[in-house]
């Protein structure tokens, strides 16, 4: 069976993370080997979350106990379906179902999940001492930005919270965020970042392809090839490194090869910054723009994007399209986002 790269790791409680039942009043104690487990995969840039049929406070007070409740983001603690809880966490943290693993000591819990998500990879406690070494949770490379990702998700947890309750519009409460959108060329220092973020992407993705270290580190050294990198800050912190684009670059005209962004600013409504940001380039550089679209199953919005940005389809084969860009005029940015064009720094 191939396993994809694992993105969130969902952990029971009882009799998996503790020993003992918390509900039937056992003294649970901590399976510190567990919790080493979960230390290392945080370092790689997995995440963890909880799928517990226990009651919220109980569980949580314990956690708060053992000292490792800051591991995990959107736990799910109450008594619903286990699949409910998961299909409730890969929304929350924005993945796809086929990015998580489900960790359960109970055989029931796990083929329940396993019933209506086929793609979650389930595991029992006797697996959990080889989860480090399975090839799903052994990322290439670890960034700063994979070692940083659970602190960057509970920045995103408080900037939902303050939207959640914002009284006005989103364009306004986006303006109330400070976003300053930074472009630069990549240097080979982004260039790890830069392949974890073709692999990891999927929806805001505008090909699928996936660059290796090497393939990259050619383009940047190369007159014709330009590899952009996007970082994100608002008053919160920073996103992270978020974005890239990849253009191929002839005497007249430019080809995007690959445009991504990460799920983690799709909210923030920053997705065309990049593409307005490229077709300005392409109007002082007087050269026509195409940019790449492969079709998948997750990448529509990207599709959308494109369209709705002023390109037209100039060629369509079984699921691969050729986009023309309109560079008749400038493209202007939303007035909530200050967009800082590094490239000669």
């Amino acid at each position: 069976m191939v396993v994809n790269k694992i993105k969130c790791v969902v952990w029971d409680l009882d009799n998996t993370l503790w020993s003992g039942t918390l509900v039937e009043g056992d003294n649970v104690t901590i399976n510190k080997n567990v919790v080493e487990v979960i230390k290392k995969l945080d370092e790689r840039g997995i995440l963890h979350s909880i799928s517990s049929k226990n009651e919220y406070h109980d569980a949580m007070n314990k956690l708060i106990e053992f000292n490792v409740a800051e591991y995990f983001l959107f736990p799910q603690i109450n008594w619903e379906p286990k699949s409910t809880a998961i299909s409730t966490i890969a929304k929350s943290i924005n993945i796809g179902i086929d990015s998580i693993a489900f960790v359960d000591d109970s055989m029931f819990e796990r083929e329940e999940v396993k019933f209506y998500f086929k793609e979650v990879l389930c595991i029992g406690v006797d697996d959990i001492s080889q989860m480090l070494v399975m090839d799903g949770f052994m990322p290439r490379f670890i960034t700063e930005d994979s070692k940083n990702r659970r602190l960057l998700y509970k920045e995103d947890m408080v900037r939902k919270h303050a939207e959640e309750v914002f009284q006005g519009a989103k364009e306004i409460f986006l303006a109330t965020l400070n976003m300053v959108f930074i472009i630069t060329k990549a240097k080979e220092e982004d260039l790890r970042r830069v392949e974890e973020l073709t692999i990891r992407t999927h929806q805001l993705n505008s090909t699928g392809t996936i660059y290796s270290y090497d393939e990259l580190r050619n383009m940047i050294h190369s007159e014709n090839y330009l590899v952009l990198i996007a970082q994100l800050n608002d008053k919160y912190g920073s996103y992270g490194k978020i974005g890239i684009c990849v253009i191929e670059k002839n005497s007249d005209s430019w080809y995007i090869r690959l445009l991504l962004m990460s799920c983690r600013v799709a909210s923030r409504g920053v997705g065309a910054v990049m593409i307005n940001f490229v077709i300005n380039l392409a109007i002082q550089s007087n050269v026509k723009l195409f940019a790449d679209f492969v079709q998948s199953e997750r990448n529509r919005i990207m599709y959308i994007t494109y369209k709705f940005n002023g390109f037209c389809e100039v060629s369509s084969t079984s699921g691969k399209i050729l986009f023309e860009a309109d560079i008749r005029e400038p493209k202007s940015y939303m007035d909530y986002v200050i967009v800082c064009d590094q490239l000669n720094v």
